[in-house]
């Protein structure tokens, strides 16, 4: 069975290629390498030791879809690509609109055209706004507090028609927590091509001496420390729910959402301590403004992927800030 990797050489993508690859699927994958390296394609065949077919362009490009579908046959698409940073899409809503949203309606297009009607989407916690309660469950009401955050809401709105207009489409919408930490043969993880705008690889960066001080953003949140709370979860957990998603959709039809979390909330600073404590480093760091459109907290209730896809996460906290560092360790070295 094939299945087209989206995005597939950036952080969720590469480990979720992985445990395609160990699990018995071929990978094609698409990325414009605006925030990865061509090089994850040959550490995963390095990991895996399996070939993927690459195919360097951009999901906005239906000329180069279209070739792909023609190329490779498809079974179905895990749809990754597209810009995530919170703070960039406040700053640059329209670059957020035009590529998430014109990426995702190409994308189906082709799919519609070539009868491949299954797909697991990459979404986000960012779907649920300022939750009314913790933990968050699916069915809770959805609103975003930034225009990343809206782009993933419009496309399962997008998702949710189209599965209305046709039945025979089968997708599953998958809404990620916070993912950190990296693969445990240290050869991929989350290595931004830029200043990183998410905490782990500022964390990492720090410790490694690259940047001087990590800005925490805000300390006077309603949460037990002051920072915001929100559920880390394992990249590699993560992934393999992907694995549980794409066995869910190749049996039944239909248009799901689940939640991709580990049900437990650590603050910005139990990261930070952890990481310390675990790599035995410091972590130089100063508090700064809130960044807009942040929240206090948000944790997942993942009882129901548990009970619908038989997955749920298994390596905790340290594991998470272990396998970062062994991953920015191993590639500094080479």
């Amino acid at each position: 069975m094939k299945i087209l990797v989206t995005g597939g050489t950036g952080y969720i993508g590469s480990h979720t290629a992985v445990e395609l690859l160990n699990n018995g699927y071929d990978v094609v994958i698409i990325d414009n390498l605006s925030n990865s390296k061509k090089d994850v394609v040959d550490r995963i065949e390095e990991i895996t030791k399996k070939n993927v077919k690459f195919y360097e362009g951009d999901c906005c490009d239906k000329n180069l879809l279209v070739k792909i579908f023609e190329n490779e046959k498809i079974d179905a698409v895990i749809h990754f690509a597209g810009f995530k940073a919170v703070g960039e899409s406040v700053k640059m809503p329209l670059k957020y609109y035009r590529n998430n949203l014109d990426s995702t309606i190409s994308l189906l297009e082709v799919m519609d055209d070539f009868g491949v009607k299954k797909l697991v989407f990459s979404s986000s916690a960012t779907v649920y706004g300022k939750p009314k309660s913790l933990p968050i469950k699916e069915d809770f009401p959805l609103s975003t507090t930034n225009p990343y955050g809206s782009t993933k809401l419009m496309i399962e709105n997008i998702l949710r028609d189209l599965y209305t207009s046709d039945n025979s489409w089968s997708i599953a919408i998958l809404r990620y927590f916070n993912p950190i930490g990296a693969h445990t043969s240290g050869l991929i993880g989350e290595n931004p091509n830029d200043i990183p705008n998410n905490l782990m690889p500022y964390i990492v960066k720090v410790g490694q001496g690259e940047l001087d001080v990590l800005s925490i953003f805000g300390n006077d949140y309603d949460t037990h420390d002051g920072t915001g709370v929100r559920d880390y979860i394992h990249v590699v957990d993560l992934a393999k729910g992907h694995i549980k998603a794409i066995e869910k959709i190749m049996k039944d039809n239909g248009c799901d959402a689940y939640n991709l979390g580990t049900g437990n909330g650590y603050s910005v600073l139990d990261i930070v301590n952890a990481y310390m404590k675990v790599n035995n480093i410091k972590i130089n760091y100063k508090i700064v403004d809130r960044r807009p459109g942040d929240i206090d907290a948000c944790y997942a209730d993942p009882t129901y992927a548990k009970e619908k896809l038989g997955w749920e996460a298994k390596l905790g906290i340290e594991d998470m800030c272990k396998d970062a560092y062994n991953y920015v360790k191993n590639t500094n070295e080479k």
